[in-house]
């Protein structure tokens, strides 16, 4: 008899993402392209990551007092041959538990080494006490290594959209953004001191119909639409395998495999925005929509990454051809461009001259827009991070300071 469906399905994910990482790395259990040398990047990018750890942990140890060891060549950590480490970052909520009991189950079976991350965000009463529960529950399913990160969530009045002040004034972000902000920056610190190949987030259907939803109440552009990518971060690090599987599979998921799970009672709190739109919003939808709202939204989320990936490739492409001999934004050429497409060229100029992309909105760039479309005078237009932009001989010119 085989595992329970719900127990099937979150390990065929998990599978895919793996098989996707084997092939990725070139691995022997993979199918090899004619021509490649088996292991040979694999090894090669494990490698890096693990003397680059070891590098910091000399470094940590030199600043703490303690000595600081040099392991002999001999000694030094070698990368597994058997293939990369892939973490999972586990909350222990049921959708991140599920995940952990899938990438243990199939990990081994692929040659894979799987371990685990939690992250103590600081924000409640006994939350060190929960994170050495993850740990233990982590490490019962086999991973290894497993760790716990505590991590300091910054005030919402000193942080940006991504946690970092800028010249032009810290935009406020809540406490739901900052404490992202800090997870992510523990899970890169842990996959880059481990050389993990990537983390697995436990994402569902239902986190990526939220998104979409939290992106059209803030009016955002079809690239806030398209919710959350299956594949993210610096050279794809982050895979999200349950964006095509609702919260419930993962629920049943731990239920058939008796898997303790907390729910994080921030979750359900209506303070934030997410829970209410998870409890009130969502709800409230289906009753006047009828069944099937997550699943349109979670496809509208993913034709609306296909439309923006499209729209940012035609940009870079046309970004080159606006430009004249000194480098310059010509605003005839930039006129002659869909909107879509120029004001894509814009964003990216504009970050490239200093302004800080989270705290960018759309309505700045239609400001600058209107330099190129509706010109009728006006004086230069001031951006965050001191960046000026004005219209001068019919060039866009974008200087900082």
């Amino acid at each position: 008899m085989g595992p329970h469906p719900a127990v099937a399905a979150i390990r065929l994910a998990v599978r895919r993402v793996l098989n996707d990482l084997l092939t990725e790395y070139h691995h022997p259990l993979a199918e090899q392209p004619a021509g490649r040398p088996p292991r040979a990047e694999l090894l090669e990018r494990v490698g890096r990551a693990t003397r680059a750890g070891r590098a910091r942990q000399i470094r940590a140890r030199a600043g703490s007092g303690a000595p600081a060891q040099v392991p002999a060549p001999s000694e030094a950590p070698a990368p597994h041959a058997e293939g990369p480490l892939v973490l999972v970052a586990c909350s222990g909520g049921a959708d991140s538990m599920a995940l952990a009991s899938a990438l243990a189950f199939e990990a081994p079976r692929l040659g894979i080494r799987a371990g685990g991350i939690t992250v103590d965000h600081g924000l409640q009463y006994g939350s060190d006490a929960r994170a050495a529960d993850v740990v233990a529950r982590l490490t019962a399913l086999g991973l290894d290594p497993v760790e716990s990160a505590a991590v300091r969530v910054a005030a919402a009045s000193d942080r940006t959209a991504h946690g970092a002040p800028y010249a032009g004034g810290a935009r406020r972000v809540g406490p739901e953004a900052a404490a992202r902000d800090a997870r992510y920056a523990a899970l890169d610190e842990a996959a880059e001191r481990h050389g993990a190949a990537a983390v697995l987030l436990g994402h569902t259907r239902d986190d990526q119909a939220e998104t979409v939803l939290l992106g059209l109440a803030r009016g955002s552009g079809i690239r806030s639409l398209s919710g959350m990518a299956a594949v993210s971060g610096d050279s794809g690090r982050y895979r999200r395998p349950f964006l095509q599987l609702d919260r419930q599979t993962a629920r049943t998921a731990c239920l058939a495999q008796s898997l303790p799970v907390w729910d994080d009672p921030h979750n359900a709190d209506p303070a934030y925005t997410r829970s209410r739109l998870r409890h009130e919003g969502l709800p409230a939808l289906e009753k006047a929509l009828g069944k099937g709202v997550v699943e349109a939204l979670a496809r509208t989320a993913q034709l609306s990454r296909d439309d923006a990936d499209a729209l940012d490739a035609w940009a870079a492409r046309e970004e080159a051809a606006v430009r004249d001999e000194a480098g310059e934004l010509d605003c005839a050429r930039l006129h002659a461009l869909p909107a879509a497409v120029r004001r894509r060229i814009l964003r990216r100029a504009l970050v490239a001259a200093g302004a800080p992309g989270g705290s960018l909105f759309a309505r700045h760039v239609e400001e600058v827009d209107r330099l190129i479309t509706g010109w009728r005078g006006q004086r230069a237009i001031n951006l965050p991070g001191k960046v000026e932009a004005r219209r001068q001989g019919g060039r866009l010119v974008l200087r900082q300071g």
